[in-house]
């Protein structure tokens, strides 16, 4: 999980025309109380244990489907949180549902920009609906995860230098590193 957190990025999120390259991600692995898998195996968690390379999508303080891919083996509860991307294709698309604001610096704004919801979960992020790709990778700073309250501490955050599609607060070194 700590492996595949950084080398998501620069991969390439599809889904319905709409695609963006992933500058932000966020590990988490169900020995730490932030994963949903920390509680153990129930209805929800499933899919946590379940194959790599799945989507886990589940619905944020009642508001925002975000998006993780299951990333460890079957008996590990393990997820990368997808936390921004840099818009590619569809714009269009995602300024209508977003409107003329910011379209993807943030999990709950990119699902909603990509139009992804909760009838992606345990869908193949290889065969789709939701695609990943793989793509060029990019150097990163880390830092501590945000908009969490336990475990926030662990520097699990992983941020693409030089996109401003990272969500605030940008982690340490990161402001450097902008065009």
């Amino acid at each position: 999980m700590l492996d595949v957190a950084p080398d998501l990025l620069g991969c390439i999120v599809e889904f319905e025309g709409c695609a963006g390259r992933i500058v932000e991600t966020e590990a988490y692995h169900h020995t730490e109380p932030a994963c949903h898998a920390y509680v153990g195996l129930t209805a929800r968690t499933s899919v946590l244990y379940g194959a790599p390379g799945t989507a886990y999508v589940y619905r944020s303080y009642g508001i925002h489907a975000l998006l993780n891919a299951v990333c460890e083996s079957y008996d590990v509860g393990a997820a990368v949180l997808i936390r921004a991307l840099e818009p590619l294709e569809g714009l269009e698309a995602m300024r209508e549902r977003r409107g003329a604001g910011e379209l993807t610096n943030g999990p709950g704004k990119l699902t909603q920009a990509m139009g992804i919801d909760l009838t992606e979960n345990n869908t193949s992020l290889v065969d789709g609906p939701i695609v990943i790709r793989r793509g060029e990778p990019l150097e990163y700073v880390t830092g501590p995860r945000i908009g969490i309250t336990k475990a926030a501490e662990l520097p699990w955050r992983f941020c693409a230098l030089g996109f401003r599609e990272v969500s605030k607060p940008w982690p340490p070194g990161f402001r450097a590193s902008l065009r």
